[in-house]
């Protein structure tokens, strides 16, 4: 409380038994801080918090011999965890960015204000032609119930376009579930999918919910859809199919109405040439597809996102807005960005904590960006 009070966050203390869940879900919150300590079950709380409280960002607390434990709370529904003691710095970074990622889904916010913070598509424009083509293919999918196959290299912000897709369609008043497929092993993911009855497996003490029951009337989103096996695969062509599925260790048939929109950076046709995905699947989910262009094919749109990021950094980190300098964001500009315009806003977050001063040079930038040959011709 003291650390989170130092970063001017108003914390309300409502201790572990059943008041504690009244509070939370009657008072406005912007996220809940569980401790795993004093025998509280913490699958039975995320599961109470999930049910009062659709979408409340949660970040777990747990001792360092309680790892396993706390990673298996994600899969139970919490977003972050963080192992005691906690330093200030990392609480302030994860909160922040947990923050962030609610703000997120909460409105659009395709990558930020690049996009107005509304559930419409006004105010400012993308500069590229590349990104107003894909803007324009989300306004025409997003009232359809079609599944959509978002592709696109690491860090192009593909799931930004399936919140954009959700929250521009009628389903935006229900809920948006996220799952990375490439996070956890088969049997994981089948439990995380689908739910669990109470005894379905070992640990499995109570009754848990899956992605798809908590997403109905909703969107469900499936990151790195060519990591998921194959057998899973199967399991997943048949709820799209049939639009019902049983929880492990169920005996009877749970209906949904599910939108999927999956995501991927492999190649699904030559993996299903491989036979490493399945072929029925793939035609099912690319009912529409989307490709996100790179940011290098994208240049136009950087002096906006290196604005829009130092921004929303700032707020997070908790650290004053620093301007950045034309230099510096032509260097930025002329830079390949393997890494996407994830690897843009990590750059800016690691220059923006660790430069002294209020303005951003060229010099503060990482010596790997400020070497590499100018490309303006994808400018010009």
């Amino acid at each position: 409380r003291a650390i989170l009070a130092d970063e001017g966050l108003k914390v309300r203390d409502v201790g572990v038994g059943p008041d504690a869940l009244v509070a939370i879900a009657e008072h406005a919150h912007d996220a809940v801080l569980v401790s795993m300590g004093d025998g509280l079950d913490v699958d039975v709380w995320l599961h109470s918090i999930k049910q009062r409280t659709p979408g409340m960002p949660v970040l777990v607390l747990a001792e360092p011999e309680r790892v396993e434990a706390a990673v298996a709370a994600l899969a139970a529904g919490a977003d972050d965890y963080m192992l005691r003691p906690p330093g200030a710095t990392e609480i302030r970074v994860r909160l922040g960015r947990i923050l962030e990622r609610n703000e997120l889904g909460s409105r659009v916010a395709f990558f930020q204000d690049e996009l107005s913070k509304k559930a419409e598509f006004t105010g400012p424009e993308v500069e590229s032609p590349a990104m107003r083509g894909v803007l324009e293919r989300i306004r025409r999918v997003a009232p359809m119930r079609s599944t959509v196959l978002v592709q696109g290299e690491s860090g192009v912000g593909k799931e930004l376009v399936a919140r954009a897709i959700h929250f521009e369609s009628p389903r935006r008043d229900q809920a948006f579930v996220a799952l990375n497929c490439a996070a956890m092993p088969g049997n994981l993911i089948e439990s995380d999918l689908f739910g669990h009855e109470k005894g379905a497996f070992t640990g499995a003490h109570v009754r848990s919910r899956g992605k798809f029951e908590i997403a109905n009337g909703g969107t469900l989103f499936l990151d790195e859809i060519g990591e998921m096996e194959l057998n899973t695969q199967a399991k997943l062509l048949r709820v799209l199919e049939e639009r019902e599925f049983m929880r492990i260790g169920g005996d009877r048939s749970i209906q949904v109405d599910v939108r999927v929109i999956a995501a991927t950076n492999a190649n699904l046709e030559s993996m299903v040439a491989e036979s490493r995905f399945r072929q029925d699947l793939y035609y099912r989910l690319k009912v529409v597809t989307i490709r996100v262009p790179p940011l290098r094919e994208r240049r136009q749109d950087i002096p906006r996102l290196i604005d829009t990021f130092l921004d929303q950094l700032s707020r997070a980190n908790a650290v004053p807005r620093k301007t950045i300098s034309t230099d510096a964001v032509r260097v930025l500009s002329d830079y390949e960005w393997p890494g996407n315009v994830r690897e843009l806003k990590n750059v800016l977050e690691s220059v923006l904590v660790s430069t002294h001063g209020a303005s951003i040079g060229a010099s503060d930038l990482p010596s790997a960006i400020r070497g590499q040959p100018a490309r303006r011709e994808a400018l010009d």
